[in-house]
């Protein structure tokens, strides 16, 4: 049962009939990976610190640049030169002290993989590179989590959620195959603005929580953003049968 503190801190998101009293304690039980503090994962762990997720883990073996500042919206010219993740963890811990926050300070690798993701109910990809969006997605995929997946580049933003406890969701591997000419283009070439990357982050919270609190997010839809027109588009995607990540098939 919530505390009456608890009650009192999160009524407008108790006194939702899809919350509920229920799914805050869901969220007070829940475990989420965020794998990235950059652009995304600032604002991601934010929300989902401030609507009451218990336990975050953060990961990020990179320190912060003064180039990361107008995006990156919890860090200041006195954290350069730190690692993300420990200041993210610290800053978040001080603001939020009823989630409990630990700081992967290194790159996502197999081993982390193995290691967290049988501890959490969710992922959170705000990673910033092809190489580790295919390893959490294999990952996922393998320790049956779901995953939430965001990028941002200029005025641009996508946002798919992925659930392999259910048989017929696509993977991030069905929509870009390895194999095949994958996006590649990230903000250190094509620029970002930070509010894009604050939409899509906050679109990735807003999913997480649906997850998390037992309400149903849409599977294989990609979610498009342009931030220069100010629409978003929806397209269906479909698993395939022939997938090497959850297809169940070799290629």
């Amino acid at each position: 049962m919530l505390t009456s503190q608890e009650q009192l801190k999160y009524s407008r998101q108790i006194m939702m009939n899809k919350i509920g009293e229920q799914g805050q304690t869901a969220l007070r039980n829940a475990k989420v990976l965020i794998v990235g503090v950059g652009g995304l994962g600032n604002p991601a762990s934010l929300y989902l610190a401030a609507a009451g997720v218990g336990t975050l883990y953060i990961a990020d073996g990179d320190t912060i640049e003064l180039s990361n500042l107008p995006r990156q919206i919890q860090f200041n010219e006195q954290d350069i030169n730190q690692n993300k993740a420990d200041t993210a963890a610290q800053k978040l811990t001080e603001q939020f002290p009823d989630s409990e926050i630990e700081a992967i300070d290194d790159m996502l690798d197999q081993e982390l993989c193995d290691y967290y993701l049988p501890q959490v109910d969710l992922v959170l990809d705000c990673s910033d590179n092809i190489k580790t969006r295919y390893l959490i997605n294999q990952a996922c995929v393998s320790h049956k989590v779901p995953l939430v997946v965001g990028a941002a580049t200029g005025f641009d933003g996508q946002q798919l959620v992925i659930d392999p406890r259910e048989a017929h969701s696509a993977c991030y591997h069905c929509l870009f195959p390895a194999t095949e000419k994958a996006p590649a283009n990230n903000c250190q070439t094509l620029g970002i603005l930070g509010p894009v990357l604050a939409i899509v982050a906050g679109m990735q919270a807003l999913q997480a929580i649906k997850l998390l609190t037992g309400n149903n997010a849409q599977l294989n839809q990609l979610n498009l953003f342009d931030g220069f027109s100010n629409q978003w588009q929806q397209f269906n995607i479909k698993k395939q049968e022939n997938c090497s990540v959850c297809g169940g098939k070799t290629e």
